[in-house]
């Protein structure tokens, strides 16, 4: 079921090996704070232009992560700036855009808080967190921003450290969901991760830390309503 506007994230990351054990860690994070990762993989159209296709899951997600710890040379001595570019077609919704798009929020993530003014000196001023390349910490980063959109709501997502402990747990358990699906986990499109994430967490919901025992009141993505 597509999701709301209001849960959906549009992650805007590397799209290689290197990255792919932290692109996984944070689409879990995300589904496990209650919103919707949305990312270009999602989309397989090879007719469609893909900014046009940035643009869209943009459109369609209130939250933006950007992650731009990876703008260095490659093995041509060129650089990315892919994550600089969508970085700004988001950021030129929030200011450009209708008055949904001027509500919209972004996390900028680098390896090293301390050197990212050197090469993207416009972005001071902005939500930016450091991951220091480390899964741990991403997750924690993330975390911790979903949770401060949060702010005012009667929702309580589980610490940094607990969804550190509860995705090596959906690690452990992911082979056998990939064996009982007769998938192979590092064969897995972005969809079908998608799917063993949302399923897992559905399995396995968040338990209370409260001396009562009483349920952490849970966020769930609403449904996207169709336009008219």
């Amino acid at each position: 079921m597509a999701a709301h506007y209001e849960d959906c994230v549009f992650l805007n990351v590397p799209f290689d090996s290197r990255y792919e054990a932290m692109l996984r860690a944070l689409v879990f994070t995300v589904h496990d704070c209650g919103f919707v990762a949305r990312c270009a993989r999602e989309i397989d159209d090879s007719g469609q232009v893909r900014l046009d296709k940035i643009c869209d899951l943009i459109s369609q997600s209130r939250y933006g992560l950007h992650d731009l710890s990876r703008i260095s040379l490659d093995r041509d001595r060129l650089p990315r700036f892919n994550m600089p570019l969508e970085l700004g077609v988001f950021l030129g919704a929030t200011r450009f855009g209708g008055t949904r798009d001027k509500r919209k929020r972004c996390l900028i993530l680098v390896r090293d808080r301390d050197r990212c003014h050197k090469y993207c000196s416009d972005i001071e001023g902005r939500d930016i967190r450091s991951h220091r390349g480390s899964v741990e910490e991403g997750i924690k980063g993330v975390r911790n921003w979903l949770s401060s959109q949060l702010t005012g709501r009667d929702i309580q997502i589980p610490g940094g450290g607990t969804l550190v402990e509860r995705y090596s747990r959906f690690c452990r358990d992911l082979p056998a969901l990939c064996r009982a699906a007769q998938l192979v986990r590092s064969e897995l499109l972005f969809n079908e991760y998608t799917n063993m994430v949302v399923y897992w967490l559905e399995v396995n919901p968040w338990q209370s830390t409260r001396e009562r025992g009483e349920p952490l009141r849970r966020r769930k993505p609403t449904p996207r309503r169709r336009r008219k």
